[in-house]
């Protein structure tokens, strides 16, 4: 499964004015779960701030990668936020964070769960795609340049 199956535009917002990572989190769980009418954004967002308890998802230079499992049968799905100002969220390099990108997984797709965070960790290792989503002026920039194959542009 690649990042391109998983998420849709409706599930990317731009310049979103959240103060505290709570805040984010809530967020992003309202989003992964209107993806699916059998998940509740309260069952995301408890799996979501498990996995932070055990280790900031945080990647540092800005970049978080929020991520659970939840007990469901449906496809994984992906959310993303760039917030108007960069917010604390316990990032490696203690920097704040404005660049987030949710995952939410079947709690039984173990390969599909980590072959999805090796994508989303290439990609935001990319200099050149990260500027994108930082320089992107509207949420279909975001999600075009999300979902684009680095492979098709060259």
């Amino acid at each position: 499964m690649k990042i391109s199956e998983i998420i849709a535009p409706e599930r990317v917002a731009i310049d979103i004015d959240l103060s505290s990572k709570k805040a984010v989190l809530e967020r992003l769980s309202n989003m992964l779960s209107s993806a699916d009418p059998g998940l509740s954004a309260k069952a995301v967002f408890d799996s979501l701030l498990a996995r932070e308890r055990l280790g900031t998802t945080g990647l540092g230079a800005g970049i978080a990668i929020p991520h659970g499992r939840v007990a469901t049968d449906a496809a994984s799905i992906g959310a993303f936020i760039r917030t108007d100002n960069p917010i604390g969220f316990d990032a490696v390099d203690n920097a704040p964070v404005d660049l987030f990108f949710a995952l939410c997984v079947p709690e039984n797709a173990n390969e599909e769960h980590l072959a999805l965070l090796s994508e989303l960790a290439t990609k935001f290792s990319d200099g050149q795609f990260v500027e994108g989503l930082r320089n992107s002026a509207d949420p279909s920039d975001v999600f075009r340049h999300l979902i684009a194959d680095p492979c098709s542009e060259l």
